[in-house]
């Protein structure tokens, strides 16, 4: 990509996070009793375990409803739901995932319903798809954290490249992109930007590989590590509110502002329900779930979380979904061969 073109691209991402929103929209219909009736919704979904729990309480509340849960990592959810797929069963209603490269392809295809939800304007254009195909749920900050007790203020490391100083040897942790789409896209972007030697350089510095951000977190706390790299900001906020000393590092060289899109399944056994989930998600009440616990919303009419950055202060890195879609498999197994 050119000079010209990448920041092209970059500003375009910026002005749609930042508040230019595509022209309001109509929102499409549910058929609330229809849905009721239906009575059920399953749902697939990365959302940390806190916020799904209570995303579920809040619907049956509203709704009476019930939402059988299924909660993994975001590529194991996406490898659950394939796998269903290719066989010819739909068991899922609607599913939330952290990659915006694999919904994409999928509503390419055809797999999703494309719906517009109440509120659909006031997502940001890169945070959905034109149709409604897909729709964020929220924005997730990849970043880096510290062990406020642990590292000295002076020797926070200020952008990704900084984790290669010797003085983080065996201090290091992050998760494994075969497990969660969200290192997916912070690996396949740096190991494009900055080379796979990168990764190479942190085996080396000792960084320990685990498969989940809350492993990550889990890590940081006990103090078995004490810097996490390129983990999701959600768990550290929420840890701060417990009073853990940890301090959330948005890196000078560009922080990963990754959508989470929910798309309803094509063929699901209860759509009228999957309608009506996907409609709440973005409900004011649903979103603010979301700073509540730490995270972002992907409404922009809704505040950051406490003690938190506005998005238009957070430089965002550039990422290619569609290159990393397509080089998936390949910068799973390229990393997987580094760290084995």
């Amino acid at each position: 990509m050119s000079t010209h073109k990448l920041k092209t691209v970059l500003v375009a991402f910026a002005a749609a996070i930042f508040g230019h929103l595509a022209v309001a929209q109509a929102a499409d219909a549910v058929d609330m009793a229809a849905a009721k009736k239906e009575g059920k919704v399953v749902w697939y979904t990365s959302t940390p375990i806190k916020t799904a729990q209570k995303l579920t309480q809040l619907f049956e509340q509203q709704t009476g409803i019930h939402v059988e849960l299924f909660r993994s990592g975001g590529s194991a959810i996406l490898r659950r739901f394939m796998q269903e797929h290719t066989s010819g069963l739909n068991a899922a209603d609607v599913m939330t995932t952290s990659d915006p490269a694999n919904s994409n392809k999928l509503a390419a295809q055809g797999v999703f319903v494309p719906f517009k939800p109440d509120s659909f304007d006031k997502i940001p254009d890169v945070a959905k798809d034109p149709n409604g195909a897909w729709v964020a749920q929220r924005l997730n900050m990849m970043v880096i954290y510290v062990r406020t007790d642990k590292v000295d203020k002076a020797d926070y490391p200020k952008t990704w490249t900084d984790a290669l100083d010797p003085k983080y040897k065996g201090k290091l942790a992050m998760t494994d992109p075969s497990f969660t789409s969200l290192q997916l896209m912070v690996v396949s972007t740096l190991s494009k930007k900055v080379g796979w030697s990168y990764y190479e350089k942190l085996k080396a510095n000792g960084i320990m590989i685990v498969q989940s951000n809350q492993q990550v977190l889990d890590t940081i706390k006990s103090g078995e590590r004490v810097i996490a790299l390129g983990a999701l900001d959600s768990y550290a906020a929420d840890a701060r509110k417990l009073g853990h000393p940890i301090h959330s590092i948005y890196p000078t060289d560009g922080t990963f502002i990754i959508p989470s899109p929910t798309a309803i399944i094509k063929g699901s056994p209860h759509p009228n329900a999957a309608k009506a989930f996907a409609n709440f998600m973005v409900s004011e009440a649903a979103q603010k779930l979301f700073p509540a616990g730490g995270g972002y919303a992907a409404r922009v009419d809704i505040e950051p979380p406490a003690n938190s950055p506005k998005l238009g202060d957070v430089k965002p890195m550039l990422i290619d979904y569609a290159e990393i879609q397509k080089n998936a498999a390949t910068a799973k197994k390229k990393f997987s061969e580094i760290f084995q």
